[in-house]
Protein backbone atom coordinates (compact mmCIF):
# COMPACT_ATOMS: atom_id res chain seq x y z
CA UNK A 1 0.00 0.00 0.00
CA UNK A 2 0.92 3.69 -0.76
CA UNK A 3 1.13 5.98 2.30
CA UNK A 4 0.52 9.44 0.44
CA UNK A 5 2.63 11.37 2.33
CA UNK A 6 0.06 14.52 2.84
CA UNK A 7 -3.44 12.64 3.08
CA UNK A 8 -4.85 9.63 3.96
CA UNK A 9 -3.87 5.77 2.65
CA UNK A 10 -4.31 5.26 -1.17
CA UNK A 11 -4.66 1.80 -2.44
CA UNK A 12 -1.88 0.22 -4.26
CA UNK A 13 -4.30 -1.78 -6.56
CA UNK A 14 -6.52 1.62 -7.68
CA UNK A 15 -3.06 3.23 -8.29
CA UNK A 16 -1.80 1.00 -10.72
CA UNK A 17 -5.57 0.24 -12.40
CA UNK A 18 -5.71 4.74 -12.67
CA UNK A 19 -4.32 6.14 -15.48
CA UNK A 20 -1.07 8.01 -14.46
CA UNK A 21 -1.93 11.73 -12.30
CA UNK A 22 -0.69 14.83 -13.28
CA UNK A 23 -0.06 16.01 -9.79
CA UNK A 24 1.69 12.86 -7.55
CA UNK A 25 4.63 11.13 -7.70
CA UNK A 26 5.04 7.79 -6.41
CA UNK A 27 7.63 6.39 -4.36
CA UNK A 28 9.44 3.01 -3.33
CA UNK A 29 11.34 3.73 -0.60
CA UNK A 30 13.54 1.63 1.69
CA UNK A 31 13.80 4.57 4.20
CA UNK A 32 11.37 5.03 6.66
CA UNK A 33 8.54 6.94 5.60
CA UNK A 34 8.98 9.31 8.96
CA UNK A 35 12.63 9.71 7.57
CA UNK A 36 11.14 10.87 4.18
CA UNK A 37 8.49 13.37 5.66
CA UNK A 38 10.26 16.42 6.28
CA UNK A 39 11.18 16.08 2.23
CA UNK A 40 7.98 15.43 0.83
CA UNK A 41 6.09 17.74 2.76
CA UNK A 42 8.42 20.68 1.75
CA UNK A 43 8.34 19.26 -1.85
CA UNK A 44 4.58 19.12 -1.66
CA UNK A 45 4.69 22.70 -0.15
CA UNK A 46 6.53 24.00 -2.61
CA UNK A 47 5.18 22.47 -5.89
CA UNK A 48 1.34 21.44 -5.20
CA UNK A 49 2.54 17.83 -6.24
CA UNK A 50 1.33 14.65 -3.79
CA UNK A 51 4.09 12.51 -2.76
CA UNK A 52 2.51 8.94 -2.13
CA UNK A 53 5.41 6.71 -0.12
CA UNK A 54 5.38 2.83 -0.05
CA UNK A 55 7.89 1.80 2.66
CA UNK A 56 9.24 -1.59 1.59
CA UNK A 57 11.55 -3.87 3.98
CA UNK A 58 12.84 -5.44 1.59
CA UNK A 59 12.06 -7.05 -2.55
CA UNK A 60 12.25 -3.85 -3.93
CA UNK A 61 13.97 -5.10 -7.18
CA UNK A 62 11.46 -8.29 -7.31
CA UNK A 63 8.48 -6.15 -6.99
CA UNK A 64 9.34 -4.18 -9.84
CA UNK A 65 10.14 -6.52 -12.04
CA UNK A 66 6.77 -8.48 -11.27
CA UNK A 67 5.16 -4.98 -12.17
CA UNK A 68 6.83 -4.44 -15.24
CA UNK A 69 5.30 -2.19 -17.61
CA UNK A 70 2.75 -1.58 -15.17
CA UNK A 71 4.53 -0.43 -12.07
CA UNK A 72 2.77 2.81 -10.28
CA UNK A 73 6.30 3.28 -9.00
CA UNK A 74 8.14 6.84 -10.74
CA UNK A 75 11.06 6.68 -7.84
CA UNK A 76 12.85 4.62 -5.62
CA UNK A 77 15.26 5.62 -3.05
CA UNK A 78 17.49 3.62 -1.05
CA UNK A 79 20.99 3.63 0.75
CA UNK A 80 24.22 2.02 0.21
CA UNK A 81 25.50 1.73 -3.77
CA UNK A 82 24.94 -1.64 -3.54
CA UNK A 83 21.39 -1.81 -3.58
CA UNK A 84 21.54 1.16 -6.05
CA UNK A 85 23.60 -0.50 -8.52
CA UNK A 86 21.17 -3.73 -7.66
CA UNK A 87 18.40 -1.60 -9.55
CA UNK A 88 19.85 -0.99 -12.33
CA UNK A 89 21.50 -4.34 -13.34
CA UNK A 90 17.90 -5.20 -12.50
CA UNK A 91 16.85 -2.98 -15.53
CA UNK A 92 14.29 -1.51 -13.99
CA UNK A 93 15.72 2.34 -13.77
CA UNK A 94 16.13 4.89 -16.73
CA UNK A 95 18.72 7.00 -17.17
CA UNK A 96 17.83 10.94 -16.07
CA UNK A 97 19.86 14.02 -17.84
CA UNK A 98 19.29 17.17 -15.69
CA UNK A 99 21.77 20.45 -15.82
CA UNK A 100 20.44 21.00 -12.62
CA UNK A 101 21.46 17.67 -11.24
CA UNK A 102 24.52 17.71 -12.51
CA UNK A 103 25.33 20.92 -11.23
CA UNK A 104 24.32 19.90 -7.68
CA UNK A 105 25.73 16.13 -7.40
CA UNK A 106 29.46 15.62 -7.33
CA UNK A 107 30.41 13.07 -9.86
CA UNK A 108 32.08 9.90 -7.69
CA UNK A 109 27.97 10.08 -6.18
CA UNK A 110 25.97 9.54 -9.11
CA UNK A 111 25.61 6.71 -11.89
CA UNK A 112 28.06 7.83 -14.92
CA UNK A 113 24.72 7.20 -17.13
CA UNK A 114 22.42 9.10 -14.50
CA UNK A 115 20.78 5.79 -13.74
CA UNK A 116 21.00 7.01 -9.89
CA UNK A 117 21.89 9.82 -7.92
CA UNK A 118 23.36 10.77 -4.06
CA UNK A 119 21.25 12.38 -2.01
CA UNK A 120 23.27 12.37 1.23
CA UNK A 121 27.22 10.90 2.15
CA UNK A 122 27.92 8.55 5.05
CA UNK A 123 31.11 8.36 6.12
CA UNK A 124 32.88 4.62 7.51
CA UNK A 125 34.64 5.72 10.58
CA UNK A 126 35.95 4.53 14.39
CA UNK A 127 34.06 4.59 17.16
CA UNK A 128 37.22 4.40 19.70
CA UNK A 129 37.00 4.45 23.53
CA UNK A 130 37.77 7.64 25.12
CA UNK A 131 39.54 6.37 28.29
CA UNK A 132 41.57 3.37 26.06
CA UNK A 133 42.05 4.80 22.96
CA UNK A 134 44.59 7.92 21.84
CA UNK A 135 43.08 9.39 18.83
CA UNK A 136 46.26 9.66 17.33
CA UNK A 137 46.74 5.82 17.46
CA UNK A 138 43.71 6.02 14.26
CA UNK A 139 44.92 6.49 10.88
CA UNK A 140 43.80 4.56 8.27
CA UNK A 141 41.76 1.31 7.22
CA UNK A 142 44.83 -0.49 6.38
CA UNK A 143 46.30 0.09 10.02
CA UNK A 144 43.47 -1.77 11.62
CA UNK A 145 45.42 -5.13 10.50
CA UNK A 146 47.81 -4.07 12.48
CA UNK A 147 48.79 -6.09 15.86
CA UNK A 148 48.93 -3.12 18.08
CA UNK A 149 44.77 -3.66 17.73
CA UNK A 150 45.13 -7.48 18.72
CA UNK A 151 41.68 -8.26 20.80
CA UNK A 152 40.79 -4.93 20.49
CA UNK A 153 38.17 -4.28 17.21
CA UNK A 154 34.31 -5.33 17.26
CA UNK A 155 32.51 -5.09 13.45
CA UNK A 156 29.32 -6.21 12.60
CA UNK A 157 29.30 -9.16 9.94
CA UNK A 158 31.80 -9.65 7.29
CA UNK A 159 28.63 -9.97 4.78
CA UNK A 160 26.57 -7.49 5.67
CA UNK A 161 26.58 -4.02 3.02
CA UNK A 162 28.38 -1.41 4.92
CA UNK A 163 31.23 -4.14 5.96
CA UNK A 164 31.31 -5.23 2.31
CA UNK A 165 31.23 -1.71 0.58
CA UNK A 166 34.53 -0.96 2.79
CA UNK A 167 36.35 -4.35 1.56
CA UNK A 168 35.11 -3.57 -2.04
CA UNK A 169 36.64 -0.37 -1.50
CA UNK A 170 39.94 -1.68 0.07
CA UNK A 171 40.11 -3.44 -3.70
CA UNK A 172 39.35 -0.73 -5.77
CA UNK A 173 42.56 0.85 -3.47
CA UNK A 174 44.96 -1.98 -3.29
CA UNK A 175 43.87 -5.36 -5.19
CA UNK A 176 42.56 -8.33 -4.16
CA UNK A 177 46.01 -10.19 -2.97
CA UNK A 178 46.10 -7.22 -0.41
CA UNK A 179 42.80 -6.97 0.82
CA UNK A 180 42.63 -10.65 1.31
CA UNK A 181 45.69 -10.32 3.75
CA UNK A 182 44.51 -7.04 4.95
CA UNK A 183 41.15 -9.18 6.19
CA UNK A 184 43.14 -11.87 7.96
CA UNK A 185 44.80 -9.16 10.01
CA UNK A 186 41.58 -7.10 11.08
CA UNK A 187 39.95 -10.94 11.57
CA UNK A 188 43.30 -11.46 14.20
CA UNK A 189 42.31 -8.93 15.59
CA UNK A 190 38.97 -8.74 16.27
CA UNK A 191 38.13 -8.96 20.23
CA UNK A 192 34.67 -11.07 19.52
CA UNK A 193 32.92 -13.14 16.90
CA UNK A 194 31.48 -10.14 14.42
CA UNK A 195 27.70 -10.07 15.29
CA UNK A 196 24.58 -6.84 15.68
CA UNK A 197 24.80 -3.47 14.46
CA UNK A 198 26.40 -0.50 14.35
CA UNK A 199 25.10 0.68 17.55
CA UNK A 200 25.60 -2.54 19.58
CA UNK A 201 29.65 -2.38 19.01
CA UNK A 202 29.55 0.93 20.39
CA UNK A 203 27.55 -0.46 23.49
CA UNK A 204 30.36 -3.27 23.56
CA UNK A 205 33.24 -0.31 23.85
CA UNK A 206 31.29 1.43 26.62
CA UNK A 207 31.27 -1.98 28.22
CA UNK A 208 34.62 -2.85 27.67
CA UNK A 209 34.45 -5.87 25.80
CA UNK A 210 36.84 -3.64 22.66
CA UNK A 211 38.40 0.13 22.07
CA UNK A 212 37.68 0.72 18.71
CA UNK A 213 34.35 -0.55 15.93
CA UNK A 214 33.73 0.55 12.58
CA UNK A 215 30.66 2.15 12.12
CA UNK A 216 28.64 5.05 9.47
CA UNK A 217 28.57 8.59 11.41
CA UNK A 218 25.00 8.78 11.69
CA UNK A 219 24.31 6.28 14.21
CA UNK A 220 25.73 8.42 16.65
CA UNK A 221 23.17 11.46 16.19
CA UNK A 222 20.64 8.29 16.53
CA UNK A 223 22.24 7.22 19.81
CA UNK A 224 22.43 11.09 21.55
CA UNK A 225 18.89 11.41 20.89
CA UNK A 226 18.29 7.74 22.63
CA UNK A 227 18.17 8.18 26.74
CA UNK A 228 19.04 4.55 26.44
CA UNK A 229 22.02 5.08 24.42
CA UNK A 230 23.35 8.23 25.41
CA UNK A 231 25.75 6.36 27.82
CA UNK A 232 27.36 4.68 24.77
CA UNK A 233 27.75 7.35 22.47
CA UNK A 234 29.01 9.74 25.25
CA UNK A 235 31.93 6.46 25.84
CA UNK A 236 33.52 7.34 22.40
CA UNK A 237 35.19 9.46 19.77
CA UNK A 238 34.17 9.51 16.60
CA UNK A 239 37.46 9.19 14.55
CA UNK A 240 38.02 9.46 10.57
CA UNK A 241 40.19 6.83 9.05
CA UNK A 242 41.40 7.30 5.47
CA UNK A 243 42.77 5.08 2.61
CA UNK A 244 46.87 5.47 2.68
CA UNK A 245 47.10 8.40 -0.22
CA UNK A 246 43.54 8.54 -0.13
CA UNK A 247 40.45 9.97 1.73
CA UNK A 248 38.15 8.85 4.20
CA UNK A 249 35.59 5.78 2.39
CA UNK A 250 31.95 7.02 2.41
CA UNK A 251 28.81 5.94 1.13
CA UNK A 252 25.12 6.80 0.36
CA UNK A 253 21.58 7.51 -0.07
CA UNK A 254 20.07 7.98 -3.51
CA UNK A 255 17.07 8.22 -5.56
CA UNK A 256 16.61 5.99 -9.07
CA UNK A 257 13.80 6.80 -11.43
CA UNK A 258 11.66 3.64 -12.52
CA UNK A 259 11.38 2.59 -15.87
CA UNK A 260 7.86 2.49 -15.56
CA UNK A 261 7.68 6.02 -14.09
CA UNK A 262 3.64 7.01 -15.02
CA UNK A 263 4.84 10.50 -13.88
CA UNK A 264 7.97 11.12 -14.81
CA UNK A 265 7.91 15.17 -14.97
CA UNK A 266 6.60 14.64 -11.60
CA UNK A 267 9.38 12.66 -10.48
CA UNK A 268 12.08 14.68 -12.18
CA UNK A 269 10.77 17.83 -10.54
CA UNK A 270 11.17 15.63 -7.36
CA UNK A 271 14.44 14.83 -8.24
CA UNK A 272 15.81 18.45 -8.96
CA UNK A 273 14.27 19.57 -5.60
CA UNK A 274 16.26 17.03 -3.51
CA UNK A 275 19.42 17.82 -4.53
CA UNK A 276 18.75 21.80 -3.68
CA UNK A 277 20.71 23.00 -0.56
CA UNK A 278 17.62 23.67 1.06
CA UNK A 279 16.41 20.48 0.79
CA UNK A 280 19.52 18.93 1.22
CA UNK A 281 20.14 20.44 4.74
CA UNK A 282 16.46 19.22 5.45
CA UNK A 283 16.91 15.41 4.92
CA UNK A 284 20.54 15.91 6.05
CA UNK A 285 19.45 17.10 9.59
CA UNK A 286 16.41 14.25 9.66
CA UNK A 287 18.97 11.35 9.22
CA UNK A 288 21.99 12.74 10.68
CA UNK A 289 23.93 12.81 7.40
CA UNK A 290 26.10 14.62 4.71
CA UNK A 291 24.11 16.66 2.42
CA UNK A 292 26.11 16.43 -1.03
CA UNK A 293 25.15 19.74 -3.19
CA UNK A 294 27.60 22.24 -3.07
CA UNK A 295 26.43 24.95 -0.27
CA UNK A 296 24.36 23.28 1.94
CA UNK A 297 25.38 22.68 5.18
CA UNK A 298 25.71 19.90 7.56
CA UNK A 299 23.82 19.77 10.83
CA UNK A 300 25.14 21.40 13.97
CA UNK A 301 25.81 17.95 15.95
CA UNK A 302 27.01 16.28 12.70
CA UNK A 303 29.94 19.01 11.90
CA UNK A 304 30.69 19.05 15.47
CA UNK A 305 32.31 15.78 15.22
CA UNK A 306 34.71 16.61 13.10
CA UNK A 307 36.20 17.44 9.23
CA UNK A 308 37.07 14.89 6.82
CA UNK A 309 37.77 14.53 3.22
CA UNK A 310 36.05 12.01 1.07
CA UNK A 311 37.53 9.31 -0.86
CA UNK A 312 36.90 10.77 -4.48
CA UNK A 313 36.68 7.09 -5.79
CA UNK A 314 33.40 6.43 -7.88
CA UNK A 315 30.90 4.34 -6.03
CA UNK A 316 30.23 2.64 -9.37
CA UNK A 317 33.91 1.59 -9.48
CA UNK A 318 33.47 0.74 -5.59
CA UNK A 319 30.48 -1.39 -5.92
CA UNK A 320 31.49 -3.65 -9.30
CA UNK A 321 34.29 -5.39 -6.74
CA UNK A 322 31.69 -6.29 -4.58
CA UNK A 323 31.09 -10.27 -5.77
CA UNK A 324 35.17 -10.35 -5.11
CA UNK A 325 35.03 -8.47 -1.58
CA UNK A 326 31.85 -11.35 -0.73
CA UNK A 327 34.46 -14.12 -1.99
CA UNK A 328 37.50 -12.80 0.19
CA UNK A 329 35.15 -12.50 3.57
CA UNK A 330 34.16 -15.97 2.79
CA UNK A 331 37.70 -17.41 1.97
CA UNK A 332 39.19 -15.70 5.58
CA UNK A 333 36.18 -17.23 6.89
CA UNK A 334 35.37 -13.89 8.81
CA UNK A 335 32.70 -14.53 11.01
CA UNK A 336 34.22 -17.55 11.71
Amino acid sequence: MFLRATTAPLSLLALIAAPALAQEVNVYSYRQPELLAPLTEAFTEATGIKVNVAFLEKGMVERLQAEGSRSPADLMFTVDVARLAALVEAGVTQPVSSEVLEQHVPAQYHDPDGNWWGLTTRARIVYASKDRVDPAEVTTYEDLADPKWKGRICTRSGTHDYTIGLVSAMIAHHGEEYTKTWLEGVKDNLARKPQGNDRAQVKAIWAGECDISLGNTYYMGQMVNDPEQIEWANSVNVLFPTFEDAGTHVNISGVAMSKAAPNRENALKMMEFLVSPEAQEVYAHANYEYPIAPGSEADDLVKGWGDFTADETNLMEIASHRSQALKLVEQVDFDG
